[in-house]
């Protein structure tokens, strides 16, 4: 349950290795958080953020194992989560893949996993922790979304296509959340300098992963719906979603 100033007291991020995700738990913990649940494929991968996060305070940390392509098991692992650590206040899902575009054309049985990751996963695992904050009557979910899903690059379409239908489901689960006392909150990062993107060359106002976990941050403070990391991408899609399509095809980005 969330104190009387609105911090959080447990905190569950889904996808315990993601960047962002982590940058996002560091913001939100306060000296009222009890609990932070580390989901990840392995839990030994987040040992480390572990630690850190009980240095910074928090008691009880708890890492455990988390795969996105197992849809059955989704919603008994958020009950299980609830039954051993009561209400769960936010909840991060961050997780996904990237993929290799290329790798797609020599053997489109490749981009079966991304899309079973980003899109299907997101979309159970988005049900089951729906449900739960409706059955408590409160509680906050963060849906990270991305610009690629606003309007598909032919640069990495299947990421793209998967984010547009993340970010689809997300605004739709968050209207259906509304009445019920819990919320959601879409976050829409442009290109993000992090694991999963080291290597490639930085787009125009490209941010760190902190930047995006302010931006997070901000939202579920003022309880906002849908946030852009950083807020001019917001404005500069605006216009991109309405060009012609000869010439978007041209566009470098």
């Amino acid at each position: 349950m969330q104190n009387a100033f609105g911090d959080p007291q447990t905190i569950v991020l889904f996808g315990g290795t993601s960047d962002i995700g982590q940058a996002t738990v560091r913001r939100l913990i306060r000296p009222s958080t009890t609990t932070v649940v580390l989901a990840a494929r392995r839990p030994t991968d987040v040992e480390e953020f572990a630690a850190e996060l009980r240095r910074l305070g928090v008691a009880n940390v708890d890492c455990v194992a988390f795969e996105a392509c197992s849809h059955a098991g989704h919603t008994s692992l958020v009950s299980d989560l609830a039954g051993r650590h009561g209400d769960l206040d936010v909840v991060l899902l961050a997780f996904g893949v990237l993929g290799n575009p290329e790798d797609f054309i020599a053997d489109p049985a490749l981009a079966a996993p991304v899309l079973d990751v980003n899109y299907v996963g997101g979309v159970t695992m988005g049900l089951a922790v729906a449900n739960q904050l409706r059955k408590q009557g409160h509680g906050r979910m963060v849906i990270f979304s991305s610009v690629a899903g606003e309007r598909v690059r032919k640069a990495n379409y299947v990421y793209g296509s998967t984010k547009a239908g993340l970010d689809g489901f997300a605004q739709g689960l968050g209207d259906s959340l509304v009445g019920s006392g819990a919320s959601l909150l879409v976050v829409r990062p442009g290109f993000v300098h992090s694991k999963m993107t080291t290597g490639m060359p930085p787009s125009a106002f490209a941010s760190t992963a902190d930047d995006v976990a302010a931006a997070t941050e901000r939202g579920l403070r003022s309880g906002a719906h849908t946030v852009w990391s950083p807020p001019v991408i917001r404005y500069i899609f605006s216009i991109l979603r309405h060009l012609p399509r000869p010439i978007w095809r041209r566009l470098k980005i």
